[in-house]
């Protein structure tokens, strides 16, 4: 009987489920979408039930033709920085604060103030900010006491799934990294920051390795996902970590782009690397012994999405007629548009921002706006100003050595006409994988194959992916991406008295 490994990539949109052979070939994979709600501004929720059913359905629909006695093995990617507050039989209390979830601005400050914004660095890698778990956690303790006096544990997006299919409260170092509330050169919850914040340690979750065995499934778990008792379940990771890894970044310096909903550029390094204007964060790899420095942008493929639903309806009728893709009517549009969308500048920052700006308060903008510009330049500038905030992002990773390449991945990064323009606003070669979806769903069928023992080590990733194609700055938009850059800092700048107003109402 062929043996198998499943993935599941608990992501923002949706979960994907990808059934691997344990020769590394992707035998398929089924995603089904959960919603986000957005309100007040800057909260984002989910519902733990919604991600249950997408496990549960994903899960069903890619075992139908195999025997549930194949399936050696579970993992996770996930979405990193939620906070699932549960009480001691694993119940969800209250809907998920997800990572772009920034209502907790004022419990961000009062934590700074008490351990100190250099330290916060220090210890974790990361800097205060209302993105992470632990700043949601105590608003949830400021604000629904009731909510907060039930919470047994406080849980990642994965690692709610996984005590729904162990009963184990756990999350493993990638993931606690993500928390702001980690002694990330310890590899332990940091009593500093958690006494500060004035959350008790019991209520965090036991840490393990990404590649750990937590437990078999609950028979009732196994009945849900039509698979045997004795599947086992291990710990997985942050999608973060999990791209590094599906990227192929496993040793120190190797650097790649991941384009989603969310954006990153980020690598493999042997320490702890923060950069000096506190830009970066760092993540505890899934790799045990090494870390992800990392920058992180909120709104990437997000932003192309806004636009394609406030502008775009009519590509939406032309794409069902020709039966493809919105995605590629619209990179036919940006075509049509110069490079530099004749000085139309879009600031990314939909839903604020974390690097390189760390503003909850920051929003979208298209400045510079004339009679000439059309929605071709409309769309074009919002794939270059997603661009040029990674630029920044970039920069702050050459301070810890030179960077000429990067590997691309990640869902949004599939169109040439993106890729392209990346390459040129970044100025370095892109070597885009073969399959830009499956990065962290790779990562996640290693670790499983890691934790059942039927991979030796993580090096078998090379086994999984693969370059697909090379994008080469084009030289003679240099000056013209110079001076948008510009424009783009200037124009940021300007806009901050402004953003504290609009947060003010």
């Amino acid at each position: 009987m062929d043996k198998y490994l499943i993935a599941h990539d608990l992501g923002t949109s949706g979960d994907k489920a990808s059934l691997f052979s344990i020769e590394g070939k992707l035998v398929k994979s089924y995603t089904a979408s959960y919603k986000t709600h957005y309100f007040h501004n800057n909260y984002a929720e989910q519902e733990t039930e919604d991600w249950w059913e997408a496990i549960c359905r994903s899960t069903k629909e890619i075992v139908k033709e195999i025997e549930p006695e194949a399936v050696l093995g579970i993992s996770f990617s996930s979405q990193m920085q939620a906070c699932v507050v549960v009480d001691e039989k694993g119940n969800a209390l209250r809907p998920v604060m997800i990572w772009a979830d920034q209502r907790s601005g004022e419990q961000m400050e009062k934590l700074t103030e008490k351990v100190g914004a250099d330290r916060m660095y220090e210890i974790n890698g990361h800097r205060p900010s209302a993105s992470y778990s632990i700043e949601k956690l105590m608003w949830i303790r400021d604000h629904e006491a009731e909510v907060y006096q039930n919470t047994y544990k406080m849980l990642l997006a994965k690692d709610y799934i996984i005590c729904r299919l162990t009963g184990k409260f756990v999350t493993d170092y990638s993931e606690a990294s993500g928390t702001d509330a980690f002694d990330l050169k310890g590899m332990e919850w940091s009593e500093e920051v958690l006494s500060a914040a004035e959350i008790p340690t019991d209520k965090m979750p036991e840490l393990h390795a990404s590649t750990d065995v937590i437990g078999n499934l609950t028979a009732h778990a196994a009945e849900e996902l039509g698979l045997a008792v004795n599947t086992k379940v291990v710990c997985g990771g942050g999608d973060g970590p999990c791209s590094a890894l599906g990227a192929g970044s496993t040793e120190n310096g190797q650097m790649f782009l991941s384009y989603g909903t969310s954006a990153w550029i980020a690598g493999t390094s042997d320490e702890v690397f923060l950069d000096k204007d506190r830009t970066l964060i760092c993540f505890g790899h899934v790799i045990p012994g090494k870390y992800m420095p990392c920058g992180t942008m909120q709104a990437a493929g997000n932003s192309y999405s806004y636009i394609r639903h406030a502008m775009c309806g009519e590509e939406e009728v032309t794409a069902e007629k020709e039966g493809g893709s919105i995605y590629d009517v619209m990179n036919r549009l940006v075509e049509q548009s110069p490079a530099g969308a004749k000085g139309l500048v879009f600031l990314p920052y939909l839903v604020g921002e974390r690097s390189p700006r760390w503003n909850p308060d920051a929003s979208g903008s298209f400045l510079g706006i004339r009679m000439e510009h059309e929605k071709c330049d409309y769309i074009r500038a919002v794939l270059e100003g997603v661009a040029m905030n990674l630029g920044i992002i970039l920069e702050k990773q050459r301070e810890n050595g030179e960077i000429q390449e990067l590997v691309l991945t990640g869902g949004g990064a599939k169109g040439d006409t993106l890729s392209q323009i990346l390459a040129d606003v970044l100025g370095v070669r892109l070597h885009r994988l073969d399959h830009v979806e499956t990065a962290t769903s790779v990562a996640a069928a290693v670790i499983a194959g890691i934790g059942v023992g039927v991979f030796k080590d993580f090096s078998v990733v090379d086994q999984f992916v693969k370059r697909e194609k090379t994008f080469v700055p084009r030289e003679e938009y240099k000056p013209v991406y110079d001076h948008q850059k510009k424009l783009f800092e200037k124009g940021y700048e300007c806009l901050l008295d402004y953003y504290k107003m609009s947060a003010e109402e």
